[in-house]
């Protein structure tokens, strides 16, 4: 299947989108298309409908119906808990970490890793990803008139950042080595294997993720000599993730993070940290370079109010119109084009009828491009984030929502907003004909092929 290049609605050019199918599937063609494209398993009725129902090995169900997933991910959250297939595919990486514990397991790491996320320290944090964005501007100018490949641009300024304030980049870590790991696993393992897809057993040996266990079991012994030595050589001057943690002990049992525990959760901050911000900026830069008026009014507003210098912390709140290019290209291209749980009692959502053990999907892709939630969803426009309250808070889910919502939300807009302010004041991105990205979903919804831009210096 290809992707739809821009089209037209109302002599409006749209933005690159995945053809949803309009067609029942088979096991084994769902599984092949899941494996070019995880979007590909969306009907497009999901775009009309408040809830879908069907059988692949399995019984699922889509819901798009926003009380009913303020049911899933708030009121009954104990009963939705992460997919078997979400836990296989990303235990690899990250381990029993926040990301996939459940209960009470899940609930101690969450509060002792809160303060590290609390506004005052991720505001903290802010100089590290001005400086990133000061570096990212100097390679970009230095790569002259030619174009540039954004995507791989924000992977290196947000490795940049996640690496700083994780472990203040102080050698003990060796960064080519930690990337490396990310992008095989995310290339071998991410791929959704048919076994997870039947419900085969967990001891059952998937391939891909044999080849890549090597690369991430180097990765996490390089962790943990990380996190040794700065145990037994303490702090730096401004507390990085790492000191955060080492320090921390949950506020109830007085618990402490063990060093694989510890580790775990930091290769959750450095996987899901960077990757998903680069997304989000790399989709942003290619909505820019799509609308031009879009761009030229966010330069206006990073002008005014930056002057020539970096964007700062202190000046996220001056930026409303950069933070909605950055909300829209999380509803456009949210970087988990779907979440999934498995239900663990019987429930009804809008009339559908869930039983245990059925798989529940909220497709975050369709969610933002639903006909009934969104005027024009698939057109580009920033201002419906102009006023934040008019929107459903359940329609619009770039980081989840409930107890479980993304802890690191604010420190990725806060670096998104000061890198994309930045790069914007300084460049204008114009697109190179014929390199228009495609969307797909594989762990996480990327750019395939990268967002080449031309970048001129204004």
């Amino acid at each position: 299947m290809g992707h739809h290049p821009p089209w037209t609605i109302n002599d409006r050019r749209l933005p690159v989108r995945v053809p949803l199918t309009h067609e029942k599937l088979g096991v084994l063609r769902s599984f092949n298309m899941m494996r070019e494209n995880v979007l590909n398993i969306i009907p497009e009725i999901a775009t009309r409908q408040a809830v879908v129902s069907g059988r692949t090995a399995r019984r699922w169900h889509m819901i798009m119906h926003p009380p009913s997933i303020r049911q899933m991910l708030l009121d009954r959250v104990e009963d939705y808990p992460k997919s078997v297939v979400t836990k296989n595919l990303l235990r690899p990486a990250v381990g029993d970490s926040l990301f996939i514990a459940e209960g009470q397991h899940w609930r101690w790491q969450r509060r002792l890793a809160a303060p590290a996320f609390s506004h005052r320290n991720v505001r903290n944090l802010a100089p590290v990803m001005t400086a990133a964005a000061e570096r990212s501007a100097e390679r970009i100018a230095d790569a002259g008139r030619r174009a540039v490949n954004l995507l791989d641009e924000m992977i290196a300024a947000t490795f940049d950042v996640i690496s700083e304030v994780t472990f203040s980049d102080d050698g003990s870590f060796d960064r080519g080595d930690i990337h490396r790991a990310i992008e095989d696993y995310v290339a071998d393992a991410g791929r959704v294997s048919l076994l997870d897809v039947l419900g085969a057993p967990d001891w059952l040996p998937r391939p891909a993720r044999v080849f890549s266990a090597q690369s991430m079991a180097e990765m996490r012994r390089s962790a943990d000599a990380a996190i040794d030595a700065r145990a037994a050589r303490g702090p730096g001057p401004v507390p990085d993730f790492l000191d955060l943690l080492l320090a921390g002990e949950d506020p109830k049992s007085k618990r402490k993070l063990t060093t694989s525990e510890l580790r775990d959760n930091l290769l959750t901050f450095i996987v899901a940290g960077h990757e998903t911000t680069a997304l989000s900026l790399a989709w942003s830069f290619y909505l820019c370079a799509f609308d031009p008026e879009v761009q030229e009014r966010a330069r206006a507003e990073a002008h005014s109010v930056l002057q020539g210098r970096a964007a700062t912390g202190d000046d996220i709140d001056q930026l409303p119109f950069i933070r909605q290019i950055i909300d829209e290209a999380l509803r456009l291209y949210p970087p988990a084009g779907v979440v999934s749980r498995t239900a663990q009692k019987a429930d009804n959502l809008h009339g559908a009828d869930i039983r245990p053990g059925d798989t529940v999907m909220i497709p975050i892709y369709a969610l933002g491009r639903h006909k009934q939630l969104w005027e024009d969803p698939d057109t580009f426009n920033p201002d419906r984030f102009a006023d934040r309250k008019a929107i459903d808070r359940y329609a619009y889910l770039p980081f989840g929502d409930g107890p479980r919502i993304c802890i690191g939300a604010s420190f990725a807009l806060q670096e998104a907003v000061i890198i994309l302010a930045t790069l914007l004041s300084r460049f204008r991105f114009t697109p190179v004909a014929g390199r228009d990205p495609k969307p797909v979903m594989i762990l996480t919804l990327r750019p395939e092929g990268g967002v080449w831009l031309m970048a001129e210096p204004v």
